[in-house]
């Protein structure tokens, strides 16, 4: 994949992105072929993007499988991502993360060593490792300059995927990473926002901010009606019987049940606050974390040969 690295101001890059899916919709050529592979276990949705011209293929939000009772891991949900990008003969150019996710551990270390490709994550995540590195008391040995990625998108970064144009976004408020990436006429918006049905994403943990999370929406959401948005995460609404993670600009816009038109920043930032102090942390935020701030690499191992995951106690 060719890329550049430039980065223009918010506005700007908010019109290069709605330019490009504008194009997108209009050429097939510029549309990329999509599969998504939710794991039921996080209820995440794992992506593999590609041009279909040239084969060139970027995997998005990928999961490893972890048993937290026996802390152990295994890699059956990235073993079908394996089989399927051999199968369909693709080129795997970039793994991307839209955040350092809190519900599930990164299997974007084990993958590129089975199919290459750059990791890469937004650069604000130094600012998660800082917080987090404390929290973990990570010690000096932990760097938090992001280098356990090969490259730290910036808001408005241009990139593309064969022929297919990308434009990364910087969403902060769910964490301050939070990365939506655009490519073509798809955009993989990570946690910040999920099916109307069910709403918006969390904005409680460390770093997190609901207004910030408001601005991040409606920045998504001044894209074009038809741009297809695509979830990392559903758990069906009360009512809905079936799993579901893609939608479009404009049926947000129209059914979102925190943040659809009409909604004031205010009005969210209560909603969300209000909700978000009735929400148990994930079940797996100590593992994860701990983990995907260092690129889904495990910490590192003690003199016994063991890596060993630390639960800080009355903390969280």
């Amino acid at each position: 994949m060719n890329q550049s690295t430039t980065s223009s101001a918010p506005d700007d890059s908010l019109s290069a992105a709605t330019e490009q899916v504008r194009r997108a919709a209009q050429d097939k050529a510029k549309r990329p072929s999509i599969a998504g592979f939710f794991d039921e276990a996080t209820n995440t949705v794992t992506y593999v993007v590609h041009d279909p011209a040239s084969g060139e293929a970027a995997i998005i939000d990928s999961v490893l499988d972890y048993d937290a009772a026996a802390g152990r891991t295994s890699h059956g949900s990235a073993e079908l991502i394996v089989e399927y990008v051999k199968a369909n003969d693709l080129t795997v150019t970039w793994l991307i993360e839209t955040h350092a996710h809190a519900d599930h551990i990164s299997a974007a270390p084990y993958l590129q060593e089975k199919l290459g490709g750059k990791l890469s994550i937004g650069r604000e995540i130094i600012r998660v490792q800082d917080v987090f590195g404390k929290l973990f008391n990570a010690g000096t040995d932990f760097e938090r300059d992001g280098s356990q990625f090969d490259h730290l998108f910036t808001d408005g970064e241009t990139f593309k995927l064969g022929e297919i144009e990308g434009i990364a976004l910087h969403v902060p408020g769910h964490t301050p990473a939070d990365y939506a990436f655009i490519i073509g006429d798809a955009a993989f918006v990570g946690d910040t926002i999920f099916m109307p049905d069910f709403g918006t994403a969390r904005a409680d943990f460390p770093g997190g901010d609901a207004r910030q999370l408001y601005q991040s929406i409606q920045r998504l959401l001044s894209l074009p009606g038809e741009t297809r948005l695509f979830l990392c995460h559903d758990y069906k609404a009360p009512g809905r019987d079936e799993y579901a993670w893609e939608t479009t600009v404009r049926q947000q816009r129209e059914e979102n049940v925190h943040v659809k038109q009409g909604t004031s920043e205010d009005e969210f930032v209560a909603m969300r606050t209000k909700r978000d102090s009735t929400l148990s942390m994930p079940e797996l935020i100590m593992p994860s974390v701990q983990v995907n701030i260092r690129g889904g690499h495990l910490p590192e191992p003690e003199e016994n040969g063991v890596s060993y995951i630390k639960i800080p106690v009355n903390t969280l």
